[in-house]
């Protein structure tokens, strides 16, 4: 297996990462940025890939853990070289396993997860096993509602569960979160100013019943191509969504 690595918030968090399937993107380091973690709390990655998401969390809040899970056992090395590479192995775990049978004992704070984007049946797979893994849910390996309830079942009363999608499965989500989950946060993510959100950052509290509220978004491009300021805050700087 060829790798490749990169660098992302400015080059303070290292990754590797095969250099074909899952690519870490803006998308990990969007999801990180709204997790709601404090220090001295835990944090579940449901798909962890090779660690971006859970490595920015880490690199964002001194004193947070990590715990990931994945499916391709490749990726699981991969972050377990990426955690020790970049000082956090103290602070972060990852274990190859199905996020459908995961049941982690002790409960964590948040959950964060970017599902995989395309229902089985609902696009061309792609020929590249670890890509089609992480970019849609094979014939029978589980849809959108088994990652909201693996999230469910692993978090404490009232934490927090942030993940990242399209924004044309939005009414899945909100359908997959049920009468659970409260307080739910709809942060979109407009490409240019003007244009419809091709991404959507929802947060929910479990067992809460708070009304729900839509936020008004981050656009990330400038006119001219350029990150906007904001977007570069959280890209380059790694700071939080708020």
């Amino acid at each position: 297996m060829s790798e490749r690595d990169i660098y992302v918030l400015n080059k303070a968090v290292y990754l590797r990462q095969p250099e074909r399937g899952f690519r870490t993107s803006l998308d990990s380091v969007m999801l990180a940025a709204a997790c709601p973690v404090r220090a001295g709390e835990r944090v579940l990655d449901l798909g962890c890939g090779v660690g971006g998401a859970g490595l920015c969390v880490l690199h964002r809040v001194s004193g947070a853990g990590l715990f990931g899970i994945d499916i391709q056992n490749e990726c699981i090395e991969l972050a377990v070289h990426n955690a020790e590479i970049n000082g956090r192995a103290d602070r972060a775990e990852f274990v190859h396993g199905d996020v459908r049978d995961f049941q982690g004992g002790a409960l964590f704070d948040h959950v964060i997860c970017n599902p995989p984007y395309l229902e089985a049946g609902a696009h061309t797979r792609s020929p590249e096993e670890g890509l089609a893994i992480a970019n849609g849910h094979p014939e029978g390996a589980g849809t959108l509602k088994d990652w909201i309830d693996a999230a469910f079942r692993n978090l404490k009363s009232k934490g927090s569960l942030t993940l990242i999608h399209r924004a044309d499965a939005l009414d899945r989500i909100i359908l997959g979160l049920g009468r659970r989950f409260g307080g739910v946060e709809i942060i979109p993510l407009w490409p240019h100013a003007g244009e419809p959100a091709r991404r959507v950052i929802v947060r929910a509290l479990k067992d809460r019943r708070s009304p729900a509220k839509v936020h008004a978004g981050l656009v990330l491009h400038a006119a001219n191509g350029d990150y906007t300021n904001e977007a570069e805050r959280i890209l380059r700087d790694g700071q939080p969504i708020e």
